[in-house]
């Protein structure tokens, strides 16, 4: 008996050792975000010489909720088996090592709650709860993710329609931390992987550079940046996105550098709210995202919420927007300036802030240029997005007949009373 009760208190006492370790080295890091170190020239030649290793985006997550599946059905041992074997393969997930020092101390006492510690008495022991209250939303994110799954087949309703030239776009639920990928295929979306993600520090809704919230709105890709050239703390990468777009502009929101980035080496994931804006990723899902999204065609959408809908429910909206844009083109095709301009706002402004008086004669050329050909639009986007306003996210490539190649193209309409308007329009390729 006096045998069975040390070891007991022995893995106990490693259960407690696992915390302390987990909270001594989350804060050290969180002490650390605000100057991360740049790479070293060797560390970042030796990444870029390594061969591409194997993807294990989603497999970390994939383990842990295994591991609570065990423990909700009272198989403690095997959990607590596999808990470690996840804590060796990935030794920076703090919660896979919250998870293997509660199974330690269960053997001892019950466990009340996920890391289980006395209240905390002092300043450190504070942060040190406060750390213990990140990982525990981060982990009822997760779950709550997989446990409420969109349902088969569906899409976020803002993608009415996708260019196959965009061969991936991304969705992203800021209130279940979730960001969705999803190929576009020649029988529409088709969801094939989906994470977690956190988002600002003060939640959503940005408006102002510096105030720690994610944008809301539709948004894509510029640009992949070489994890070589950046400091650790992005860990394997960056995608930025156009923020502030043109809708954002219009509004008067400031800021820039929103990205989709990486964690630094020592941790694997961040609290559900723990950025100054951009969305970040474990590691290993981030990198599947660099393999696999393109450049300038991705779309992102960041949702306080989705509302997944089937493809068909958006077929009406999609071909009464068609209609009106289909309008707009043979008004151009025509040279029928009066009732072209009748498509823009007042308040119009092109990507080089032209107001609509001096796009007025950009239009009238291009107009002239096609000297009567018929103008055809090709590899359509439709994205719309809804809030205060009801906005249409539209990219084409102009083509007159006979051409071969035209510039592609993207325009944002509002709805105003019962009229679409464009608000803004520019060449972006």
């Amino acid at each position: 008996m006096f045998v069975e009760l040390s070891a007991r208190r022995r893995r106990a006492a490693a259960g407690a050792l696992v915390l302390a370790a987990l909270l001594q080295a989350t804060a050290s890091h969180a002490q650390s975000n605000n100057k991360p170190e740049r790479r070293s020239a060797q560390a970042a030649a030796a990444t870029t010489a390594q061969p591409p290793a194997p993807l294990r985006d989603g497999d970390a997550e994939e383990r842990l909720l295994a591991v609570y599946k065990l423990i909700g059905a009272g198989q403690n041992r095997e959990a607590l088996q596999k808990a470690e074997a996840l804590a060796r393969d990935y030794p920076n997930f703090q919660l896979a090592q919250l998870v293997v020092g509660d199974l330690l101390n269960a053997r001892l006492r019950p466990i009340r709650r996920m890391g289980d510690v006395p209240e905390p008495d002092t300043l450190r022991s504070i942060q040190a709860a406060a750390t213990l209250d990140e990982l525990r939303n981060e982990s009822r994110q997760r779950v709550d993710a997989q446990r409420i799954r969109p349902p088969a087949g569906t899409i976020p309703a803002q993608f009415l329609e996708l260019s196959p030239r965009s061969r991936h776009a991304i969705a992203v639920d800021a209130t279940r931390s979730r960001l969705y990928l999803f190929e576009n295929t020649a029988s529409g979306l088709r969801l094939v992987a989906d994470y977690y993600a956190s988002v600002g520090k003060l939640g959503i809704e940005k408006n102002l550079e510096g105030d720690q919230r994610t944008p809301l709105g539709v948004y894509f890709i510029t640009s992949r940046l070489d994890p070589s050239s950046l400091k650790d703390f992005y860990g394997v990468g960056a995608l930025p996105i156009n923020y502030p777009n043109p809708l954002d502009q219009s509004r008067g929101k400031t800021g820039s550098g929103i990205w989709l980035h990486g964690t630094p080496p020592d941790q694997f994931a961040r609290a559900p709210l723990a950025t100054d804006g951009c969305l970040v990723l474990a590691n290993p899902d981030l990198e599947r995202l660099l393999r696999t999204v393109e450049p300038r065609s991705t779309p992102v959408v960041i949702a306080r919420q989705l509302n997944w809908v089937a493809p068909h429910s958006v077929q009406a909206d999609r071909k009464a927007f068609d209609a009106v844009l289909d309008a707009w083109r043979t008004a151009k095709t025509e040279g029928d300036m009066k009732r072209l301009l009748s498509f823009y706002a007042p308040d119009f402004q092109s990507h080089r802030k032209k107001p609509l008086d001096e796009w007025t004669a950009v239009l009238q050329a291009e107009a002239r240029a096609l000297r009567g050909r018929e103008l055809h639009l090709k590899d359509k986007s439709y994205l719309r997005w809804t809030d205060s306003a009801d906005t249409m996210v539209v990219t084409f490539g102009e083509v007159a007949a006979g051409a071969r190649t035209g510039p592609v193209k993207r325009q944002y309409w509002t709805r105003r009373g019962q009229q679409w308007q464009i608000f803004f329009e520019g060449v972006i390729g």
